[in-house]
């Protein structure tokens, strides 16, 4: 195990953020650096437990004890070939994962949990920062001649790029947006990763001989038919792109936009800022008050985005009343807990609503919105109902719907390709993430419904293993959850 006594003797710490008032004038990443001492002795604190239920919270199984050891003895180098054994892209779970790993943590249960999340970026960025991650392109007696056509590059999607790639077959990935990575480029903002890490893991990519085509829709630009001809087999990984509306009077009005509206546009205008020293989003909150509906993580992205546009103010509304600051007794360990949580965009400013729901939008002259009614509610019956006497009216002029996902988008390829839908809306798929159509699979949130980067990552991998058997007949690569997997509950 790692230090014997570290759990006892050393508190658990993670790196501090960068002032409000200096981060929210720039889109750097909000933490400073922490030190490689201190994150050795952060690793110390890992129990080495007889059963490792960090393992059970993580679906990439990732070999969290073994790296914690190896960074405690400052075996650095092979503490990232443990980490990268498991998991293509830890720059990114580091960064954006919620960590139930860190949830189920055995040292949970009478103290803080190891700061797993932390010492594997650290691990991560240290890697690239020695040369450590290099590409691994396959051996050209390993190359199958086999072709692989995934569509969507979120993280799903380069998982099973990436190992269907590195065992030999010809991997061509279609994004329809103008550059490659989904989510993690035009969902995310800069604050929370910067995109630098995005472009250098797709350099590794391309270097290892999988192809971007970026701009094409497939399904549309490419007909399905013809991707059907020209490759063995297809990944679909487009992710559950259909936002969930909000049905009430004026929600047709000008300013009530979807997250997934926003976001990309201001990722893509200050991506185009770096470059050409300044851009303005087509939908911005500069100046006006915005109201984000909805108390995710993709409404605390509108959040610190809005900050840094510099919004009039921002308020959050969540239907669901304020969670317990501790874990609930109804959510024991090692489940991921509902609690109150304060991100970097909530430490920002903006104010909090909870149990409240909108009952309508209103709109100027110009039939712009100018504010919205919303009243208090209580949940009975086995739905929310309106408290009465609580209506009143909250002034906004740009609303940001953060209200999550209902499903995968069907006209195109979806369609054209003849795929079952199961009852969520989602692609069905058997236990080996293959759909109803011979070679044809699905990966990630298209097949599990909205979920985290690292169940998309896993179901990358599982999926890439599914295709390789489909292929070859049989695969040594890892398949680390079926299909039917879930979070622990």
């Amino acid at each position: 195990m790692a230090d014997p006594k570290g759990f006892l003797t050393t508190q658990r710490e993670t790196p501090g953020r960068r002032p409000v008032d200096v981060r929210i004038q720039d889109w750097r990443e909000v933490y400073t650096e922490f030190g490689a001492a201190r994150l050795e002795r952060q690793a110390g604190r890992c129990m080495d437990c007889g059963i490792p239920f960090c393992h059970s919270g993580c679906p990439l199984g990732n070999l969290i004890p073994e790296w914690n050891d190896l960074v405690w003895r400052q075996e650095w180098r092979e503490a990232a070939e443990r980490l990268h054994a498991t998991n293509n892209f830890p720059e990114f779970t580091g960064r954006l994962c919620p960590a139930p790993c860190e949830s189920a943590c055995v040292l949970g249960i009478g103290a803080d949990p190891v700061a797993i999340k932390q010492v594997e970026v650290e691990i991560a960025d240290r890697a690239w920062a020695q040369g450590w991650v290099t590409p691994r392109p396959p051996r050209p007696a390993t190359r199958s001649g086999k072709k692989v056509a995934v569509v969507g590059s979120g993280p799903a999607g380069l998982a099973a790029a990436q190992q269907l790639t590195r065992v030999g077959h010809g991997v061509t990935v279609y994004e329809r947006a103008d550059a490659a990575g989904g989510l993690l480029r035009y969902g995310i903002p800069e604050f929370k990763m910067e995109k630098r890490h995005l472009e250098r893991r797709l350099a590794q990519m391309r270097a290892e001989g999988t192809e971007f085509v970026c701009g094409v829709n497939a399904g549309v630009d490419v007909p399905a038919a013809a991707l059907r001809a020209g490759y063995d087999a297809i990944v679909l990984a487009g992710g559950a792109t259909v936002p969930r509306g909000l049905p009430v009077p004026g929600a047709g009005l000008a300013g009530v936009h979807q997250a997934m509206e926003y976001l990309p546009l201001a990722n893509s205008a200050v991506t185009a800022s770096m470059g050409t020293g300044g851009a303005d989003p087509a939908i911005s909150a500069g100046g006006r008050h915005v109201v984000i509906i909805g108390g995710g993580d993709t409404g605390a992205d509108c959040l610190g985005t809005a900050h840094r546009q510099g919004a009039a103010s921002v308020t959050q509304l969540e239907i669901m009343p304020q969670p317990p600051a501790a874990r609930p007794e109804h959510q024991p360990w090692p489940t991921h807990p509902m609690v109150f949580r304060v991100s970097s965009a909530h430490e920002e400013g903006g104010e909090r609503v909870y149990a409240v729901s909108t009952q309508e939008f209103l709109g100027d002259a110009d039939g712009r919105v100018r504010a919205l009614r919303l009243t208090e509610v209580e949940f009975s019956g086995g739905r929310f109902g309106p408290v009465p006497g609580t209506q009143r009216e909250l002034r906004c002029d740009l609303v940001l719907l953060a209200m999550g996902f209902t499903g995968a988008e069907r006209a195109g390829l979806i369609d054209d390709l003849g795929v079952e839908i199961d009852a969520r809306g989602n692609v069905a798929r058997d236990s080996s993430y293959a759909t109803s159509v011979p070679g044809v699979f699905v990966a990630g949130d298209m097949g599990r419904g909205q979920s985290l980067i690292v169940w998309a990552i896993a179901e990358g991998r599982s999926a890439a293993a599914a295709v390789d058997a489909y292929l070859m007949g049989e695969s040594a690569l890892p398949a680390p959850i079926p299909p039917t997997a879930r979070p622990l509950s």
